[in-house]
Formats: structure tokens, C-alpha cells, sequence
């Protein structure tokens, strides 16, 4: 059985993420959801709460599972023995970013390989920070993030 990790803050989880999942689970057997406790920023949802949008947001997707992780990718990808990791690629601006955690990864577990994959061009720009971004500014976000994220953000923005 062919699994892949696709790992993330998913802060909250959009339309973007959504359109990629779909792509790697017509590539492989499984793919797991890791979500992130990340270190570096202060995300706006709890991990629950993004394990949670995750579910909720993925519920019709089969082959995958939703998991959290603590610690580098590359020690949960040891853990679960699995080999391949998934990540999205918006922009070339994305490129030098995601290319250093790929040879990071790959240095620190060489079975490690990095599948990049492109979403569909609606969702070319979007991040979750600019989700957050337009939803505090009262903008529409409707065809960006799956409806419970939407009302997720409403109410933990304040602005229901």
C-alpha cells in the first residue's frame, strides 16, 4: 500500500488544501492529513480546532486519515514508515522555500522524497493567511474555504 504525508499548519484548511488532497489521493493509496503544532507563528485555531475543520472539511474524501504531529516531518514520517511527502506549490515564489525543507528533509532522512503538486488555477493564490486576512476585513470568502471554516472564522474573528 502506497501512502504519502501531506503535512501543514492548515490554519485554517481551504479550498486550496481541499484541491490538493484530491489530487494525491488519485496518486496514492492513503494519504495522511499531518497537521502541524507549528512553532514559528501563533496560529488563529487550536489544534483541535483544525483537526476538527480538517475533519469536517475532508469527511467526503475516502483514503485518508487526519493526524496531528509535534517535531520534525521527518521523525513522524520515520514513525508511520512512510516515505513520500506531499507539498503544494502556488508560485515560483513558493518555489526556494519548499525546495530548502525538501533538501532539509531529504538530509535528515534520506529515503525522504518530495512530490510537489500544483493546484488547480482558482486556487493559485490562496493561502490560509490571506484567507484570514480578507475574512478580518469583512471580505467574502465563500468559494475559498469550506463552509464550516467560514462560520469558524466568523465566530472566532467576532464578526457574527
Amino acid at each position: 500500500m502506497r501512502k504519502a504525508i501531506y503535512p501543514g499548519s492548515f490554519d485554517p484548511i481551504t479550498n486550496g488544501h481541499i484541491d490538493i488532497i484530491k489530487r494525491a489521493v488519485k496518486l496514492f493509496d492513503a494519504v495522511i492529513i499531518a497537521i502541524a503544532q507549528p512553532r514559528h507563528k501563533k496560529p488563529l485555531f487550536s489544534l483541535e480546532e483544525r483537526i476538527y475543520l480538517a475533519r469536517e472539511s475532508l469527511k467526503n474524501i475516502s483514503n485518508i486519515e487526519i493526524m496531528s504531529f509535534d517535531g520534525l516531518l521527518v521523525e513522524f514520517c520515520r514513525k508511520l514508515n512512510i516515505d513520500i511527502v506531499i507539498r503544494g506549490i502556488r508560485a515560483v515564489s513558493d518555489l526556494d522555500y519548499e525546495f530548502q525543507i525538501a533538501w532539509m528533509n531529504r538530509k535528515l532522512y534520506s529515503n525522504i522524497e518530495t512530490i510537489f503538486l500544483m493546484p488547480s488555477e482558482e486556487y493559485f493564490f490562496l493561502s490560509s493567511s490571506l484567507v484570514k486576512e480578507v475574512a478580518m476585513l469583512k471580505g467574502n470568502i465563500d468559494n475559498l474555504v469550506p463552509k464550516v471554516v467560514k462560520e469558524a472564522l466568523i465566530k472566532k474573528l467576532n464578526l457574527g
